[in-house]
C-alpha cells in the first residue's frame, strides 16, 4: 500500500470540520486511544464494535478534517493525531476534549 492520501494543510482546517469529526462518539474514541499513541497505531487494532467499511468511513472523516494523519506502513495505515496543529490553531481544544469524562 503505497498510495498517499489528501491532508488538509494547517491552515486549511476549519473549526466547523473538526467540531463535526469530533462530535460522533466513534470519531472520539479514535482520538482519544490515538492520542495515548504518540507513534500512532492502525486504528483496526481497536475494538470499536463497527464493521471495516465504517471504521474506514470514520477515519477517513478524522483526516479530511485536519485531526489525524494517515501514513501506508505495509498494508496497514497508520494514524497519528495532529496534535501539533491542532494545538496551534485552536488551543486548548483537544486537552479539554481529552480531559471530558468518558
Amino acid at each position: 500500500m503505497t498510495s498517499l492520501l489528501p491532508h488538509p494543510a494547517r491552515e486549511e482546517i476549519r473549526i466547523e470540520a473538526v467540531l463535526h469529526a469530533l462530535a460522533d462518539p466513534v470519531r472520539l474514541r479514535i482520538v482519544r486511544a490515538l492520542a495515548e499513541h504518540a507513534d500512532g497505531l492502525s486504528c483496526g487494532v481497536l475494538d470499536l464494535g463497527v464493521t471495516a467499511s465504517t471504521l474506514t468511513h470514520h477515519v477517513r472523516t478524522l483526516r479530511e478534517a485536519g485531526v489525524v494523519h494517515v501514513r501506508p506502513r505495509g498494508t496497514s495505515r497508520i494514524s497519528t493525531l495532529r496534535r501539533d496543529d491542532l494545538d496551534a490553531l485552536y488551543p486548548g481544544l483537544l486537552n479539554g476534549l481529552l480531559a471530558a469524562p468518558r
